[in-house]
C-alpha cells in the first residue's frame, strides 16, 4: 500500500500520482522564458479564490466531476468561514498563438492578519494581478497588498471582478484605479470570475506583460523556501521557488541555514495535486520532499541547495514578522502539554507567523505564550490546533506588549499581566499602529469619533473620488485588537475596510487591574488597562464572574484592585444550609446553639476556605469570541 499524500492535518497533502519507480513519462525541463510566476492579490472577499477556479477550468487541470468551488482552499475551516489562511501554488498549461507556457500561479489571502502569507509569496513571482471588486471599489487591504507587491518590484495587472453584478461600477473604479497605480482607466482589465467573462484575456495578459524569470542554469542550484507542510509518513514537505541551477532527486539537498544536509526523497509540481518530476530548473515553483522528520531542520525562508554543489551565498529570506497580539494557551487536561508542545511546533512549520514560548499560570497550569499577527490569527491557530490536534484548549484575554521604565534607569518588558513590575515607574510605553481606513464620505463623522474615543490621533485624510474617502490615524494597538474592527463595520454598515502596520511606541498611563478572590488575586484574570477605563473593565469582570463562579458554603466578595485600592466589586451570596430543619419543638436554646456553631463554623471556612473556580468560568470569562470576524 502507497501511504504517500494520506492528509495529515497540517495543510491537505493529496494522492500524488504514481511512484517514482512506475511506468510515467516525467514531467520535461521547461524552457525560463516560458514560464511566468504570479500571484492574485486582493481585499478580502474581492474573489481571489473563485478566479483561480476559472483559471482551472480554463486550462483543463480539473474535471467537471472533480471540480469545486474554492478548489485550492485545502482547509475545512477556509471552506467553512469562506476566506484563504493559506496560500495555495498550482501550475497551469497555457497555448498564447500556437506557443506553450508555464504559469505558476499563487493564490494569497485577504485579511490583514495573513499579510506575512501575501509576502512571502510575493517573493517568489515577477507579476502580481491586482483584483478588486468593481462592487466594493478599492478597500485598505488591496492598497497594503499592493504597496508590498511594489516593495518587490513586481508587474502589476490591475482587474476588475464581479462586473456582471448590478450593483458594478466598473468605469469609477477603473478611474480609481488609474489615479492609484498610474496609466489609462481603458487599459484595467474587467472580468467577471462567476461566470468566466474576461479570464481567458487576463492569462493571454499575464503572458504578454509579467516578465520570464532569470537565473543561471549552470549555477550551483539555489531554491528559496516560501511554505511547507508536515506530512506524517512522509515528513516535511517544502514548496520552493528555483532561482539559479537544478534541485533533482538524485543529489542530497542541503538547509543552508542549518548546514544539515538530507536525501532527496522527491520533487515535483503542483498540478494541482502533487506530481513528481525528475527535477526542478530556474523559474519553476513546486514541492521538495528532503526527508526531514524534526521540523526545525526545515524552515520558511531557507535556501535549499545541493550537498555535492553547495552554492556560496544564501538568498535573501523573510523579515521575520512581529507579533502584534499576545495570549496564553493552557490545555485543560494538563497532561496534555506535551502533546501541545509538538502540535505548535508541527504548526509553526505551517505558519511560520505564530510565535511561542513556555509560561506558567498558578491557576491555569503548565501552557505557551503565543504571539499573533492579530486577533483573527489567534482564532484560526486555536481552532486548527483544537481540529487537527485533537486538544482542548483555554486561551486567556489577548494582550500587547508594554515597555516599563523602572527608577533607576531599569527597563522592564511586559508580555503578560503577571509581569508587571512591583518597583516605582517612571514611564510605560505602549505599542502604536499606523491604521488606514477606507470609507464612503457620508460616514466620516462617525468614524473619527470612533477613532477619538479609542485615544487615536488623526494623520491625513484624502478623498480618493467625490464620495470614498482614506483616513490616516496612529492608535494604540491595544484599543484596536478586541472589538475595533466590529465597531467600525457596524457603524459605517459594513463599507469601511481596515489596514495597519506597526508605527512604534507612545508613552501611555496604564495600570494594572488585578481581579481578587477572597482576596487572593487570580493572575489569568489580571488586565492591563488605561487609567480611564480601568473602572469599567473591573465592573465588567466582577459582574461576570459572579454570574460564572457557583455558589459556597460562604459568602465570596470579588474585588477588582489597582494596587491596593479596590475599584469594583460583587459578592457571590453564600449556601444556606438549614440546621433547624430537625428541630421540632423543644427549648429555643437549643436551636440558638445550632445556629451559633453554624456561625463559626463559617467564619472559619471563610478564613481558611479556598474558592474552586471550574474550568468552564475560564473558558467563559477569557472568552476571545468578541474579536474580529472573517470579513
Amino acid at each position: 500500500m502507497d501511504l504517500r499524500g494520506v492528509h495529515a492535518g497540517m495543510g491537505r497533502w493529496v494522492p500524488d500520482g504514481p511512484a517514482p519507480d512506475d511506468e510515467e513519462t516525467p514531467v520535461p525541463a521547461t524552457d525560463p522564458r516560458s514560464i511566468r510566476n504570479f500571484c492574485i492579490i486582493a481585499h478580502i472577499d474581492h474573489g481571489k479564490s473563485t478566479l483561480a477556479d476559472r483559471m482551472l477550468d480554463l486550462t483543463g487541470l480539473v474535471e467537471a466531476r472533480n471540480m469545486r468551488a474554492q478548489y485550492l482552499d485545502r482547509m475545512d475551516i477556509e471552506r467553512e468561514r469562506g476566506i484563504t489562511i493559506k496560500a495555495q501554488n498550482v501550475r497551469l498549461p497555457w497555448r498564447v498563438a500556437g506557443a506553450e507556457y508555464v504559469l505558476h500561479l499563487i493564490d494569497t489571502p485577504g485579511h490583514v492578519d495573513f499579510s506575512y502569507e501575501v509576502s512571502r509569496s510575493l517573493a517568489a513571482c515577477e507579476g502580481a494581478v491586482l483584483l478588486v471588486d468593481a462592487a466594493q471599489g478599492i478597500e485598505a487591504q488591496t492598497l497594503a497588498n499592493l504597496y508590498l507587491a511594489l516593495e518587490n518590484d513586481l508587474t502589476i495587472l490591475p482587474v476588475l471582478n464581479k462586473i456582471d453584478l448590478p450593483a458594478a461600477l466598473p468605469d469609477k473604479c477603473a478611474e480609481e484605479l488609474s489615479n492609484i497605480i498610474g496609466g489609462d482607466p481603458a487599459e484595467v482589465l474587467r472580468i467577471s470570475a462567476k461566470t468566466g467573462e474576461g479570464v481567458r484575456e487576463l492569462l493571454d495578459e499575464v503572458v504578454r506583460l509579467v516578465p520570464h524569470p532569470a537565473g543561471d542554469p549552470d549555477a550551483p542550484p539555489r531554491a528559496l523556501i516560501f511554505d511547507s507542510v508536515y506530512d506524517v509518513y512522509r515528513g516535511v514537505i517544502t514548496y520552493v521557488r528555483v532561482f539559479d541551477g537544478r534541485l533533482s532527486t538524485r543529489d542530497r539537498c542541503l538547509m543552508m541555514s542549518t548546514g544539515a544536509s538530507h536525501e532527496t526523497l522527491e520533487v515535483g509540481v503542483m498540478s494541482p495535486e502533487p506530481v513528481p518530476t525528475a527535477s526542478l530548473g530556474v523559474g519553476e515553483v513546486g514541492y521538495v520532499i528532503p526527508g526531514v522528520k524534526d521540523v526545525r531542520q526545515a524552515r520558511v525562508g531557507d535556501t535549499v541547495t545541493s550537498a555535492a554543489r553547495r552554492a556560496a551565498k544564501a538568498l535573501g529570506g523573510y523579515r521575520h514578522p512581529k507579533p502584534m497580539v499576545y495570549s496564553g494557551l493552557y490545555p485543560i487536561d494538563g497532561s496534555e502539554y506535551p502533546l501541545l508542545r509538538e502540535a505548535l511546533d508541527k504548526l509553526q512549520l505551517n505558519d511560520a507567523a505564530l510565535a511561542y514560548e513556555p509560561e506558567t499560570s498558578a491557576a491555569l497550569g503548565f501552557g505557551f505564550r503565543c504571539g499573533f499577527l492579530g486577533l483573527l490569527h489567534l482564532e484560526i491557530v486555536r481552532e486548527r490546533l483544537e481540529r487537527e490536534f485533537g486538544l482542548s484548549l483555554i486561551s486567556t484575554a489577548p494582550n500587547v506588549v508594554y515597555r516599563v521604565d523602572l527608577e533607576g534607569g531599569r527597563e522592564h518588558v511586559v508580555t503578560n499581566p503577571s509581569d508587571w513590575p512591583t518597583g516605582k515607574i517612571t514611564e510605560i510605553f505602549e505599542p502604536v499602529v499606523d491604521a488606514m481606513l477606507l470609507l464612503p464620505s457620508e460616514y466620516v463623522g462617525t468614524v473619527m469619533e470612533l477613532c477619538q474615543a479609542r485615544r487615536g490621533q488623526l494623520e491625513r485624510m484624502d478623498y480618493l473620488s467625490t464620495d470614498r474617502v482614506e483616513i490616516k490615524y496612529v492608535l494604540p494597538l491595544a484599543e484596536i485588537v478586541f472589538d475595533f474592527f466590529d465597531a467600525l463595520k457596524s457603524r459605517t454598515r459594513g463599507y469601511a475596510s481596515l489596514d495597519y502596520e506597526p508605527a512604534g511606541e507612545q508613552p501611555a498611563d496604564l495600570v494594572k487591574v488585578d481581579i481578587l478572590l477572597q482576596g487572593e488575586p487570580v493572575d489569568a484574570f489580571s488586565a492591563i488597562v488605561h487609567k480611564d477605563k480601568a473602572h469599567s473593565y473591573g465592573v465588567a469582570m466582577t459582574q461576570r464572574l459572579r454570574e460564572l463562579i457557583p455558589r459556597q458554603q460562604f459568602e465570596v466578595p470579588i474585588q477588582a484592585a489597582i494596587g491596593s485600592r479596590v475599584i469594583a466589586r460583587e459578592n457571590i451570596r453564600a449556601i444556606r444550609k438549614d440546621v433547624l430543619a430537625k428541630c421540632y419543638g423543644g427549648d429555643i436554646t437549643r436551636k440558638r446553639k445550632l445556629l451559633e456553631r453554624q456561625k463559626e463554623g463559617k467564619k472559619r471556612m471563610k478564613t481558611i476556605g479556598r474558592v474552586e473556580v471550574p474550568q468552564e468560568a475560564f473558558i467563559a470569562a477569557l472568552s476571545t469570541k468578541q474579536g474580529p470576524g472573517s470579513s
